[in-house]
């Protein structure tokens, strides 16, 4: 059972910030985060703009853990990182790709509202065609349904596709698409996100043999701890990612890839490369496709630059609140 530090003392040592990206992510050019400088540790609490209290008091809960209980003891001293490449035109690849240091391996954001099969399957090719050894894979955000999903993956197979990440809404609807992807021989393993991170239940997907591997992310899943005892349950191989987080999020991140038994995929802890400012001077970016697992130090100059205005702060503070409340009521 977590202990919940006094509210009025994440309140004091909160810092809320909005962080210009360097391309559209997920909809959005400015990533408002906030900031706890804690007293084991600076940690984060950013969930996105749209999720409610229920949902965000499990990225609080990792808040806390992180700033003011500290991570489990790792078993490596670095982790490798994948690239991402958004929902960019063709044209806009190479230079997104040019950002990371290392690209052994590239997940791909497919089933962008408002573009079409022929778009993803352009910018998937480009992929391959500037890095014809990498492991690609596509991420789908739930965004097609069975039909699409099933036309989109036999378009893309020919890339040699590591996995699909969440292509459909759904264990059901995962399950299905699972099913037949094997059926057709695709080749296509199937992941599993918001089919974790968002069900009641987040061990529900490996029961149903829904998909070949999860991806966890320490902050939706309320922290390391409690990431590291699912991916013990499920029993399937398991992806890191991260939530488009700061530096400070990237490290809680990392401290999940570190600690877990197995790490057989890259992780999708380098979006710090998609940021055009950070909340520290040396920014938790990839060397040579890997993250140690230096402490990350939030720098008072740059909270204060890249400080949000009143009334997100305000709203911040509002939300901060209503998440606190769902951990108290647990």
């Amino acid at each position: 059972m977590m202990t919940l530090p006094p509210l009025e003392e994440m309140i004091a040592r909160a810092h809320v910030v909005s962080l210009p990206m360097r391309v559209k992510f997920r909809g959005v050019l400015e990533r408002e985060v906030m900031i706890f400088e804690g007293p084991v540790g600076f940690s984060e609490f950013s969930p996105f703009l749209e999720y409610g209290p229920d949902e965000a008091s499990a990225w609080l809960a990792a808040a806390i853990e992180a700033g003011w209980e500290g991570f489990p003891e790792p078993v490596r001293d670095a982790v490798p990182v994948n690239a991402t490449v958004p929902a960019v035109s063709v044209d806009g690849v190479h230079s997104v790709l040019a950002n990371y240091d290392a690209t052994h391996t590239v997940k791909v954001k497919v089933a962008e509202r408002g573009q079409d099969l022929a778009a993803d399957v352009a910018r998937v090719a480009e992929v391959r065609r500037l890095l014809p050894d990498a492991a690609i894979r596509i991420d789908a955000n739930e965004g097609w349904n069975h039909e699409q999903a099933l036309a989109a993956l036999e378009a893309l197979a020919p890339y040699c596709l590591q996995y699909a990440e969440q292509p459909v809404a759904g264990i059901g609807g995962l399950r299905r698409l699972r099913l037949e992807v094997a059926r057709r021989g695709l080749g296509v393993l199937i992941a599993a996100d918001e089919s974790v991170r968002k069900e009641s239940d987040p061990i529900a997907v490996a029961r149903q043999d829904a998909a070949d591997l999860i991806v966890v992310k320490a902050q939706p899943l309320g922290g390391v701890r409690r990431a590291l005892d699912i991916v013990t349950r499920a029993g399937l191989p398991a992806v890191v990612s991260s939530a488009l987080d700061s530096s400070v999020g990237l490290r809680m991140g990392a401290a999940l890839a570190a600690a877990l038994p197995e790490l057989p995929f890259a992780c999708g802890l380098g979006t710090g490369s998609l940021l055009a400012a950070d909340v520290t001077t040396d920014p938790y970016t990839a060397v040579d496709g890997e993250l140690d697992l230096r402490e990350v130090i939030a720098d008072p100059e740059l909270l204060e630059r890249h400080a949000a205005l009143a009334e997100r702060v305000d709203w911040w503070m509002r939300r901060l609140r209503l998440a606190y409340a769902r951990l108290e009521a647990r």
